[in-house]
């Protein structure tokens, strides 16, 4: 009996360290990037970015909140850039569930992986869950 479980405990620790290796250099190459700020720094408007960076205090950051559609970003979230502005350092990103595209700083966004809150590496098919199936209305009869 303790050969056994000398076996199969070997056996569970043998695969303990095979976890699934992520290309991250390939992620970031398809455009995916991970937030490194904290912070109500995503707007839909590029002015709306420039006006919370520019003059930063708690009334302006209040404001940008309530007023004009920003969203905080988050330490190692996963986002998708889908188009940059070089000339004023700002790129146009999609956040997991938010719908509209935001705008951002590129220096707020990191080729490299962060960790999120939890100690873990974000990538798509985590930020991205499948869509709930919607279950068939019962039928009057």
């Amino acid at each position: 009996m303790k050969f056994i479980l000398s076996l199969i405990t070997a056996f569970s620790i043998s695969f303990a360290g095979t976890a699934h290796a992520t290309d991250y250099a390939a992620l970031a190459a398809q455009g995916y990037r991970w937030v490194n700020v904290n912070g109500p720094y995503a707007c839909w408007k590029q002015e709306d970015v420039d006006r919370i960076v520019a003059h930063h205090t708690d009334a302006t950051e209040l404001d940008v909140v309530q007023n004009a559609a920003c969203y905080f970003l988050i330490p190692g979230t996963i986002a998708k850039v889908i188009s940059e502005d070089p000339a004023h350092g700002i790129s146009q990103i999609q956040l997991g569930n938010i719908t509209t595209p935001l705008w951002t700083y590129t220096k707020y966004l990191s080729k490299t992986p962060i960790t999120d809150t939890y100690g873990t590496i974000e990538t798509p098919e985590a930020a991205d869950p499948a869509p709930a199936t919607q279950s068939p209305s019962p039928s009057n009869q």
